[in-house]
């Protein structure tokens, strides 16, 4: 199936056809128990009978016994039924959350466009719990069915009429619960796209709280997320407002059935036509009829949620992709020479660029969004509209994905650490990393850590301050060592002593192997081999730092001022 042909019914249909074997062992053991219920006031009747009539105990131990081992049964049933269920549920959340994963990470991309990293994170906690929570209720629903099915059969033998009554108003009942859970359907979906979208901005101000005091943003950070939040709480009322309606709803219809069941088999045993253990079995019935009406509508109204979280999901699992693989491969060994040819992608305008095997080259864009732009290009995580990049001659968009980033890394400027060692965070196998270490000013933050790289890190490194984290981050991509590197703005967050040692480091650590610096700052554009200045989408000067700096009054204020 491909991602163009997903939809919130194929995810629905995946989550319960993935774990059939354990719904199908809950909805037998359900039903058992749902069985069982219903045969208990039939039972009791019959027991009540052969007490009034007089003619031994025998038969009334013996139905005392089958009573007792009907309890037993259904009780049985339901505690394996419950634990099908619940694996069922939690398995298939848990799948839809792989899948999700698998879609985000999905080196096509497009998965990702137009939605913040918290309203993915959301999709997959609570939008996969609530479809893996279908897994539970179907099993609950089927159970129901059974104990509808088995109780009519049951005052069929008491009564004609009554069970008559049960077989032909049940559909009608389902059709009208179908009809109440449309208008929760829709409201659920608005309440988790409200939510997402909550989670989001939640998500991005923890994440950029540093940034925002430095900045003095704060009070609009706030504000923003504050008028998120309302929104979301606005949904969520109305989402609540309809469930109660619904809820409400299938409670009155139930409590209408049930009176008419009551009353026609009162005026039965009035009349005669039903014994006194009838009478008893027929209301106990009645009573039992409220339990499996219930959970019908409680599987109405989870299917109805579970159809607005499918939905959502199926968004993501659908969206188109970025950009598709190529089937080429590099004819040798990486040589690092990189090329754009009249490019054009969002502000870039038929740029050409060109960074030579082994060259250190810095690039200076004074507009972050050009910058962006490019990085997307280099990172082939866009294909330009018009024109080419190439490496060592060879069109991006023709390698496969796995040659392409194998031999060219982008590390951002914004780039997360992980819950784990410093070391970890660097390198899995050590290689490379105490060189790379030194060269990022990192070994300066594992000395002053209490168990040195060893140190286990916070989630995304929060234990590290800010110019720390950069530091560590770099750490790590210069330990990669790959071919091509293209670094983005590295230092921002370290002072100008620190940033000179880095920038030493990294033109000795990267000698021999391609290096494009995108940034302004004037120390690493100090050690490149040759700077190029991109405005208005086009490549404006190049030549040297020193030279730059002395003719270009642009480059004096995007890099010196």
């Amino acid at each position: 199936m491909t991602s163009k042909q997903i939809t919130g019914g194929n995810v629905l249909r995946g989550a319960i056809t993935g774990q059939r074997k354990h719904v199908t062992l809950a909805a037998l053991g359900f039903s058992a128990h749902q069985a069982g219920e219903a045969i208990v006031p039939v039972l009791i009747g019959v027991v009540i009978d052969q007490a009034i009539a007089v003619e031994g105990y025998g038969g009334l131990f013996l139905w005392l016994g089958i009573l007792a081992a009907v309890f037993a049964v259904l009780s049985y049933s339901y505690r394996y039924g419950a634990r099908a269920a619940e694996r069922a549920a939690e398995q298939a959340a848990h799948d839809i959350r792989l899948a999700l994963a698998a879609r985000v990470l999905d080196p096509r991309g497009g998965a990702e466009s137009g939605r913040l990293p918290g309203e993915l994170a959301s999709l997959a906690t609570g939008d996969a719990q609530r479809v893996g929570a279908l897994n539970r209720a179907l099993p609950y629903g089927l159970a129901a069915m059974t104990g509808v099915v088995v109780a009519a059969v049951a005052l069929l033998g008491e009564s004609v009429p009554l069970g008559l009554l049960v077989l032909l108003g049940t559909p009608p009942l389902l059709w009208l619960a179908h009809l109440l859970g449309r208008p929760l359907e829709r409201r659920s979906e608005a309440e988790r796209e409200r939510a997402a979208n909550a989670s989001g901005v939640a998500a991005d101000l923890v994440s950029g709280l540093r940034v925002l005091k430095g900045l003095g943003a704060e009070s609009v950070a706030v504000a923003r997320y504050r008028t998120m939040s309302r929104e979301s709480l606005a949904a969520t009322v109305r989402a609540a407002r309809v469930k109660s309606v619904h809820d409400g709803g299938m409670l009155a219809l139930n409590g209408i059935f049930l009176a008419i069941v009551a009353l026609v088999g009162g005026r039965l045993a009035a009349e005669g036509s039903i014994s006194i253990g009838a009478l008893v079995a027929a209301v106990g019935l009645a009573q039992f009829l409220l339990g499996p009406l219930t959970n019908v509508a409680w599987v109405n109204s989870e299917f109805a949620q579970a159809r607005a979280s499918a939905t959502r999901i199926a968004s993501v699992l659908s969206a188109p992709p970025a950009v598709q693989p190529g089937t080429g491969k590099l004819a040798g060994p990486v040589r690092g020479e990189i090329a754009l040819r009249g490019v054009s992608h969002a502000g870039l305008r038929d740029i050409d660029l060109h960074a030579a095997p082994g060259e250190l080259l810095g690039v200076v864009v004074p507009d972050p969004a050009i910058a962006i732009a490019l990085l997307e290009c280099l990172g082939r995580d866009v294909d330009p509209a018009t024109g080419t990049v190439e490496l060592d001659g060879v069109a991006l968009s023709s390698l496969e994905f796995d040659q392409a980033r194998g031999a060219m890394l982008i590390a951002a400027h914004d780039a997360d650490l992980f819950e784990g060692s410093l070391i970890s965070n660097v390198t899995s196998n050590g290689d490379g990393a105490a060189r790379a270490l030194t060269a990022a000013g990192a070994d300066e933050v594992a000395r002053a850590l209490p168990e040195g790289v060893d140190t286990v890190l916070t989630e995304r490194g929060r234990s590290l301050s800010g110019g720390q984290r950069q530091r560590v981050a770099l750490a790590r991509a210069l330990a990669a060592d790959p071919p091509v590197l293209v670094l983005h703005d590295p230092t921002t967050a370290v002072d100008a002593v620190t940033e000179a040692g880095i920038a030493e480091g990294v033109r000795e650590i990267r000698r021999g192997r391609t290096t494009i610096l995108l940034t302004t700052s004037p120390a690493l554009l100090a050690v490149a081999d040759r700077v190029v200045v991109i405005e208005d989408g086009k490549v404006s000067a190049e030549g040297s730092h020193g030279e730059l700096a002395a003719a270009h009054a642009g480059y004096r204020t995007a890099v010196l001022a």
